[in-house]
């Protein structure tokens, strides 16, 4: 069974704290609701929500104020926050969004809005973090990653910046490490009209593609060039230490 995303909504008009509470609830969220700042941060403190929701003008304490001791809680700095509140000045969404805020949202508001910016934040905030996790799970050392869905290619654990037939060049040659490749197989491979491109191209981005792996492996040389025959990758590569 799926855990909820438990939101903190910290909001201490009763009527507003009640709408927010059913929108969130019916759209599959599991909302804390807190009147006072002491009772978030105590909330906070015991279990980080996946976001929070925080109202500026509170009793006990300024909304801003409060941000800034949450992120100063363990784990708060990863904890996407939005400021809510009735004041519509430009200078409070300025002070909010240099603090960090990840979005801000005045009184009155759309309730059926203020869940679509939720959801909006919380989708931006998990990619980042997936990617993170995607680039921690490469092996470092290893010379090469191929993720042909993101169009994405790794050498020895860095993310290469490629052009689309950069791009194209490598993932052939990284499909049979040591095979020969003419450059008018690669021609026919990678260009969309083989016949509008000339030879000197492809040596024109093999050429940038070793300038970009030397970047990242001065002593490694990748591709090799077999005179009078085309372009090969170069098996057994070494780890990098």
């Amino acid at each position: 069974m799926l855990l909820k995303p438990r939101i903190l909504v910290v909001e201490d008009e009763p009527g507003i704290a009640d709408t927010i509470r059913y929108v969130l609830a019916t759209d599959g969220f599991t909302p804390v609701c807190c009147v006072t700042a002491e009772q978030a941060l105590r909330e906070f403190a015991a279990e980080p929500p996946a976001l929070a929701l925080l109202d500026v003008g509170l009793p006990d304490l300024n909304g801003f104020e409060l941000f800034k001791r949450l992120q100063a809680l363990p784990g708060g700095a990863e904890v996407p926050m939005l400021f809510l509140t009735a004041r519509s000045d430009e200078i409070d969404r300025v002070v909010g969004l240099e603090l960090g805020a990840d979005d801000y949202v005045a009184k009155p508001f759309s309730p059926r809005e203020l869940v679509a910016r939720v959801r909006g934040i919380l989708r931006r905030s998990a990619r980042p973090a997936a990617a993170a996790s995607a680039a921690a799970a490469v092996d470092a050392n290893a010379p090469w990653h191929l993720d042909e869905e993101r169009h994405q290619i790794r050498f020895y654990g860095r993310l290469l910046e490629l052009s689309r037939y950069e791009y194209g060049i490598l993932r052939v040659l990284l499909r049979k490490p040591g095979r020969v490749y003419t450059r008018a197989e690669l021609l026919e491979r990678v260009w969309d009209d083989a016949s509008d491109s000339l030879d000197r191209t492809v040596d024109a981005h093999i050429k940038t593609l070793r300038a970009k792996l030397k970047a990242v492996a001065a002593d490694v040389e990748p591709i090799r060039t077999l005179r009078g025959s085309g372009y090969a990758l170069a098996e057994d590569l070494p780890s990098l230490q």
